[in-house]
């Protein structure tokens, strides 16, 4: 099998593409590499200025290497082989959006950081039960929220997309979207019309 793109080589074919210099760059997209990045080493903390990186469609493991991002605000994840959440600590105080579909993670642990968080994408990964799911109310700005292909929702939505909403909004009350769906709250004491 052909070896990894690592990611100092990543960051130069893009330069070679782009012709800026990523430490400059606001927006770094190293998405679908051939062949694919597998880890995220040290030379992400040339991105001083990055606000949104894009790391999605590769082979990577592990969340690491991120605390020279200051300014990182949306990171894409999605479609890689990421098991847990250490290592988004380095960047709790400035990201927005968390885009990290289709990985493996089953726990929630170590979300609790990320105090601005708005936005997290994580349908298609292994999130089996509500202890974990509860996690999410935690974060304190979170409003919108994709759990889609998750087992939890997938046993919810089985019997009806409604008790999955239902659930899930009980827990996290702060969402205003759940799955791409404006979550609908009754008023207390507001009187359901048939």
């Amino acid at each position: 099998m052909a070896k990894a793109t690592t990611i100092k080589e990543a960051l130069a074919r893009w330069e070679e593409k782009n012709g800026q210099k990523p430490s400059e760059a606001k927006e770094v997209k190293l998405y679908a590499q051939i062949p694919p990045i597998e880890k995220m080493d040290a030379s992400l903390s040339t991105l001083v200025n990055c606000e949104k990186l894009s790391l999605s469609t590769n082979c990577i493991e592990k969340i690491a290497n991120l605390n020279a991002l200051k300014n990182l605000r949306i990171l894409s994840l999605g479609r890689n082989n990421i098991k847990n959440l250490n290592g988004l600590e380095a960047v709790g105080d400035t990201l927005e959006e968390l885009w990290i579909s289709y990985n493996q993670i089953e726990k929630l642990k170590g979300l609790h950081v990320m105090k601005k968080l708005k936005i997290l994408y994580m349908s298609n990964n292994q999130v089996k039960d509500w202890a974990e799911f509860v996690r999410l109310a935690d974060l304190p700005l979170l409003e919108d929220l994709v759990f889609v292909g998750n087992p939890l929702e997938e046993r919810y939505s089985a019997d009806s997309q409604s008790a999955w909403v239902e659930e899930a909004t009980k827990r996290v009350p702060k969402l205003k979207k759940l799955d791409g769906i404006p979550v609908i709250k009754q008023e207390e004491g507001e009187e359901v019309e048939n």
